[in-house]
């Protein structure tokens, strides 16, 4: 399997996909770690997400993420 096939996921699947697992709010520092150590999304650059690059993304997409006490939730 080549390195594009193992961070198949686009980056909001994979922020989706870690809430969903944790079952609650997570900050955008807790949902960039998992990112990472689960190898979900690989920036275009080769470098590891950051948190800063988590709330770009959430803030993209306000219809599905909510920001709430420096959590972030699904709204789905």
């Amino acid at each position: 399997m080549s390195t594009a096939d193992e961070y198949a996921m686009k980056i909001e699947e994979a922020i989706v996909y870690v809430i969903v697992q944790r079952n609650g709010g997570m900050t955008t520092e807790q949902i960039a770690g998992a990112i990472n150590r689960q190898k979900l999304h690989l920036r275009k650059d080769g470098k590891p997400v950051t948190s800063a690059q988590v709330y770009a993304v959430i803030c993209r997409f306000p219809e599905v993420f909510a920001k709430e006490a420096g959590r972030i939730m699904l709204m789905i």
